[in-house]
Order: structure tokens, then sequence, then C-alpha cells
């Protein structure tokens, strides 16, 4: 049976999308496939997925990308630290603090604000497991902070630190009715959208006959004079 793969990144939510796939191919499976995201380029180039919803930046050697939203960046730290009695925070606010940066990390630093750690977790869970355990604090996007919550642990937003966007990516070359769908449906098009394919001409509209005229009646006696003036009078007569 034909289906659509998507693959997606840990904290990408495509249950909406899923849901409207649903609605208009009734006849063909979604099929979600997990995947890291140091992984997700490489599994499409491999045709292991269709299309993948990643992060930010992406390899974009011979695909296509389309940006479809950007994160909140938010600091994960335990619910007693000093920064959860903040409802915002800045990075400048991180400075006495060793931020864990791990190998997964998708956000772009010019420099990570801190104290850097001894090393590098191998993940982003590994690196939650360790902020739990007190040894440092954790920046990433706030689908991540949610995906791996503990009740031991919270999240504030840092606000002038960068932001992670997630995108949907595909081969430059696939150009199926199924893929020009999901594009569709990420893209808002309606159902009834012709873009990406060409519309039916439409029909001209039917010429309009002109009433045919009737002859006008002829009236009957003498034509009238033409010219409507008073009728022209002859010479008098003489008397004799």
């Amino acid at each position: 049976m034909t289906s659509f793969r998507l693959a997606y990144v840990p904290g990408a939510t495509p249950a909406k999308w899923v849901r409207t796939w649903a609605e208009r191919r009734p006849g063909v499976p979604l099929e979600l496939v997990p995947v890291a995201a140091a992984d997700a380029t490489e599994l499409i180039r491999a045709r292991g997925a269709d299309a993948a919803l990643l992060r930010s930046p992406i390899d974009r050697d011979g695909l296509h990308a389309i940006p479809l939203y950007t994160e909140t960046t938010v600091v994960v730290v335990a619910k007693d630290h000093l920064i959860a009695a903040a409802d915002e925070v800045s990075t400048a606010d991180l400075a006495d603090e060793v931020v864990l940066q791990p190998l997964d990390d998708t956000i772009e630093w010019t420099s990570l604000p801190g104290r850097p750690a001894v090393s590098r977790p191998d993940s982003t869970a590994d690196a939650v497991e360790l902020v739990a355990a007190g040894v440092g604090v954790l920046v990433v996007p706030q689908s991540l902070a949610r995906l791996h919550h503990r009740r031991d642990l919270t999240y504030r937003t840092v606000a002038d630190a960068p932001q992670s966007s997630v995108a949907l990516s595909w081969l430059e070359d696939e150009t199926s009715d199924l893929m020009e769908t999901f594009i569709g449906i990420v893209r808002g098009r309606t159902v009834n959208s012709t873009r990406g394919r060409q519309a039916a001409p439409a029909a001209a509209p039917a010429e309009k006959k002109r009433p045919e005229r009737k002859p006008a009646a002829k009236s009957a006696g003498k034509p009238a004079r033409r010219g409507g003036g008073a009728p022209k009078r002859g010479k008098p007569r003489r008397k004799s």
C-alpha cells in the first residue's frame, strides 16, 4: 500500500498536520518516523522518509526547506534555583552558571553564555539529568524543555538568546502528488487550492443573442409629410 513517511526530530509536533492529512488523503496512511536531529537530513537523502520536520541550521545540499515556525528559547533549572523566581531572564543572568551544551544542541551560539562544563553531554536527555543532579543549567528550545519535563525541574524564557526554527525539508527532485499535498497542508492551503497544478481553463461566457426586430406596421392612409411644416398654399385666383 502506498504511504507517506514523515520524519520528525525531538520536540517537533506534527499532530495537527497528520489530522488534516487523514481528511484529505484517507486512503494513504501517513507514517511518523522519529529521528535524531543530527540524522534527519541524511534520512531524507537515503529516502528513508519522504519529508522531515527538522531544526535549523539545515544542510540544504539537494534539499528544499520551508521555515514553519520559530521557538522561544528557555533555560531549564531546578525548581529551587534562584532563576525560578523570575518570569524571564537574559544571557547576562547566566554569567555565573555552568551552562551545559549537549552534542545535539540545535541553538547557534556566537558565544555560549555562562561558564562551560568540563565535558559536553551526549544528548539533551543526558543534559536534563545533569541539571536535575545540580551540575548546571541547560538552554534549549521550549518544545525540548516540555518534552523532557520533570517534576523537579522548571524553565524560564531567555529573552536575548538565539532562537531555533523548525522547517519542513524534502528532496529537490521529489515532485509527487503526495508531497505536493503535504506541502499544501503545512502552508495552509485549502483543499480546493490549485497552486502547483494547472487549473482547468474557465469556460467562455455564452454569447447573448440580440432580440429580433419586428418590421414596423404600415399605417393606413397617406404617408405623413416629411419636414413636419404647414402645407404650402397655391396662388389665389383673380375674380372675373
